[in-house]
Formats: structure tokens, C-alpha cells, sequence
């Protein structure tokens, strides 16, 4: 698997950010794209299996893996441009998107900023229309929508982040994200890759991903969507349901936690998810 890494190469964004990406296999368009402070990497389970009929693309967002680190633009907007700037320099075109965790955030920010008509299909895996809640909201809002934070505790763990102690509060909220079952072999490869970005980075954008809502974004989309979950997932399944219930006509699909159901279910279930897209890709 490490030689389909090796495959990259970059574009310059419009602001002159280098964004590093891993490129391989030909046939329709696939776009990957991590979550927060995750890189294309993590998705080599993938790459290598749908790089045998599709041509795939995996990003590294700005700050992220081998791509440039600036000391500005950490916001979901910019990454939206970003990813904008990718699909047309690469030509891109009838492309499915695949978006793990904050990269449904930054697709949900390309839906609403830019024109969509080289998106063909969306799959939308592990993510909530919004992490933060609000503390005036009636009880029961929270949990049916998948918010896990709080005002206070979305600031709390961005400060940990900036702090002397921010790998090892990294690692205990990336811990939350597998299963008992993970080796740790695998998790201090997830956690490295996690570590490329800088910790100050890391915090700034955590803090604009956090508090962001695109409740008014979903009902908009108008492109086949699959929504993906799981049971044993910090993120509640009931926040996932409720993404596939407001887009039209989209599809749902809950990997149970014998299935390895968790945040990182593409790489704890990799042959259960490839699966579950490519049955997508294929309707």
C-alpha cells in the first residue's frame, strides 16, 4: 500500500498554498477527502482498492500532511475554496466526492459558495450538521442532531491543543474515534499523521469546524447522496439519520459496532465499506 502514496503531486491555490495530493488509476472521478487533521494517506485502504476502476484523487487539506502550512486560512470557507481550486485545475468532472467527518463540513461550504455541476454524487461518512450546541436549545435537540460539544468544551479543547500537553489531548480525543479492536500499531500510524499538523493550526480550525451549522445547506443538495455511520462511533447515529433525512432522496447506511462501526469505520471495516460505495457508485 505505501507505493500508491508515493503517487503525488500539487496544485497552488489561488491564496499560494501548495496542496499536496495523492493521484492514482483511471476511469471516473473519485475525490477523497479527510477529516480534521487527517490526511490522504488514511485513506489508502481505499485508494487501492478503487484506483482498479476509478481514477482517484485523496487531499491533503492545507496545514494537513505533506501539503503547505500557512500561517493563515485555517476555516471551513478556505478549505471549500481549496477543494474549488483542486476540482478545476485537475479537471475533474461527473466526480463522486468522498467525505469523512470535517470533510462533509468543507463539502457542505462548497455546496454553498460555489457553482456544483462537476459533482456527480456524494458520500457523507461520520459527520453532523453541527458539533457545537446551543445552551439554549430545548433538551433532546442536542442529542437528535449529534452534537457532542459545548461552547465551553469546544474552547477547552482547542486551549489544550495550544498548550505544552496538545499531542497527548490530540490523542485522547483520537482515541474516542476507534474501536478496542484497533492495533496499536495502527493507532500510533493514525495518531503520526494526525501530528503533521501543527497543533496552533489544528486548534484554530478545530474552533471554526466546531461552530459552524449546515442544517440550511442539506435540503439543497440535489446530487445522489449515501449518508454513512456507526453504533460505536462518538458521533451519535441519530445526528447521522437526521443528515440522510434532510437531503433529498438520500440513501443511509449504520455499520453496527460488530461491524466496526466506528469514526474510522473505512479503515477498521475497510472491506465492508468499499463495499457499501462501491454498490453506491454503481446505482
Amino acid at each position: 500500500m505505501g507505493d500508491i502514496e508515493s503517487q503525488r503531486a500539487s496544485v497552488t491555490t489561488t491564496d499560494g498554498v501548495t496542496i499536496s495530493y495523492i493521484r492514482a488509476g483511471s476511469g471516473p472521478d473519485l475525490l477523497f477527502i479527510p477529516g480534521w487533521s487527517q490526511t490522504a494517506a488514511q485513506w489508502r485502504k481505499q485508494l487501492v482498492e478503487f484506483s482498479q476502476n476509478y481514477r482517484v484523487t485523496a487531499v491533503d487539506m492545507r496545514g494537513h500532511g505533506e501539503s503547505g502550512k500557512p500561517n493563515y486560512g485555517y476555516r471551513i470557507a478556505r478549505l471549500a475554496a481549496d477543494i474549488h481550486d483542486i476540482i478545476n485545475q485537475l479537471d475533474l468532472r461527473d466526480v463522486a466526492v468522498i467525505a469523512h467527518s470535517m470533510g462533509c463540513s468543507i463539502m457542505w461550504s462548497y455546496w454553498d459558495l460555489f457553482s456544483h455541476d462537476r459533482i456527480a454524487k456524494l458520500i457523507l461518512v461520520d459527520q453532523p450538521a453541527l458539533l457545537t450546541a446551543d445552551p439554549t436549545w430545548e433538551e433532546g435537540i442536542a442529542g437528535n442532531l449529534g452534537a457532542i460539544f459545548t461552547p465551553t468544551s469546544s474552547f477547552e479543547y482547542s486551549s489544550a491543543m495550544r498548550s505544552s500537553n496538545g499531542a497527548a489531548a490530540s490523542a485522547a480525543l483520537v482515541a474516542g474515534m476507534k474501536t478496542p479492536g484497533m492495533t496499536d500499531e495502527d493507532f500510533s500510524w493514525i495518531m503520526k499523521q494526525n501530528l503533521k499538523m501543527p497543533r496552533e493550526h489544528a486548534a484554530t480550525l478545530f474552533i471554526d469546524h466546531a461552530a459552524a451549522d449546515w442544517r440550511d445547506v442539506l435540503p439543497r443538495i440535489t446530487v445522489p447522496t449515501l449518508v454513512i455511520g456507526g453504533s460505536a462511533s462518538l458521533i451519535p447515529t441519530s445526528g447521522i439519520e437526521w443528515i440522510a433525512s434532510q437531503i433529498p432522496g438520500a440513501k443511509l447506511r449504520i455499520f453496527s459496532e460488530s461491524e466496526a462501526g466506528s469514526h474510522f469505520l473505512f479503515w477498521e471495516n475497510a472491506s465492508g465499506f468499499n463495499a457499501t460505495v462501491y454498490d453506491f457508485l454503481k446505482q
